[in-house]
């Protein structure tokens, strides 16, 4: 946990008017910050940032939609040279053109969503500008903004809607009773009575496959660990990263630290999207 200090100057009046200096300490946390709350339901910093990088995305992409032309545009021919690449991209993991047209709007959409918010996180003001509140004692400043992709609770989000995602096109796919038997293999065992008697070795195989499925599950549990842990380890490190040198040196030092993470955060966002492609791909292939 990154602890830097500010200091603030307040207008204290009384019968003689001075100046106060008072102690502000902002922490580098790993949860995000509650800022208000709408009923019952908190509503915290990374989750605002969540809402306005949705708010962009609908906006630019309505903005796109309607501008559409037979004859592009230099913006239309640049994200149609950015959907081309992405795609062929796709058509190298799925192996097939029409998986990745079906595939295209979930992966993209993950990509783009995750993207703004790694960059959002390094705008000025974002983990700077906020409310300063008493807790304990001690004036403690609670920022206004912070990259979702920050916050724990979104990774795992996105990780949780990816995978279940790759399931439900399983299904659609295979159907529901031959998917369901890729991991609880029901069919493993009602073929051992059928074919003991041509095969005995079927009543030691089958069972053992029976149990790689089971561990399939857990693989399946390891992968939304894997997907969460993995992008917010990265976006609160450089987190981490930029306010200590800022906290150091305030000035020119840490603008080589934001091109990198500017940088991180594509390659973040890359590997979730491309994650997410294979994990389609090998839960709507035929098991052999």
């Amino acid at each position: 946990m990154n602890e830097s200090n500010q200091e603030i100057n307040i207008n204290k009046t009384n019968n003689d008017s001075q100046n106060v200096l008072v102690e502000v300490k902002h922490e580098q946390t790993l949860f995000a910050e509650p800022l208000f709350n709408i009923g019952g339901f908190a509503v915290t910093n990374s989750l605002l940032v969540s809402w306005m990088v949705v708010l962009l995305i609908i906006i630019i992409f309505a903005t796109l939609k309607l501008s559409i032309k037979k004859i592009p545009g230099k913006i239309q021919g640049i994200f149609e040279m950015i959907f081309e690449w992405f795609l062929e991209t796709f058509d190298s993991v799925t192996g097939d053109h029409k998986k990745s047209l079906q595939f295209f709007p979930l992966v993209f959409t993950f990509f783009i969503f995750i993207l703004l918010n790694n960059w959002f996180g390094l705008l000025p003001g974002v983990g700077t500008v906020g409310q300063v509140v008493s807790e304990h004692g001690e004036q403690v400043l609670i920022p206004f903004f912070r990259g979702g992709t920050a916050d724990l609770n979104t990774t795992l989000a996105l990780a949780l809607i990816a995978v279940a995602a790759s399931h439900l096109f399983g299904i659609f796919k295979l159907g529901a009773w031959k998917y369901l038997n890729k991991f609880i293999n029901i069919e493993a065992f009602l073929e051992i009575p059928k074919k003991i008697m041509k095969e005995p070795t079927i009543i030691l195989v089958n069972p053992i496959k029976a149990f790689v499925g089971l561990v399939e599950i857990v693989g399946e549990i390891a992968k939304v660990a894997s997907l969460s842990f993995r992008l917010f380890g990265n976006i609160f490190a450089g987190e981490v990263l930029l306010a200590s040198m800022s906290a150091m040196i305030a000035w020119l030092v840490p603008i080589p630290f934001m091109f990198l993470e500017i940088i991180v955060g594509v390659i973040q966002a890359l590997i979730f999207a491309m994650l997410t492609l294979a994990f389609l791909t090998i839960n709507t292939g035929e098991e052999h």
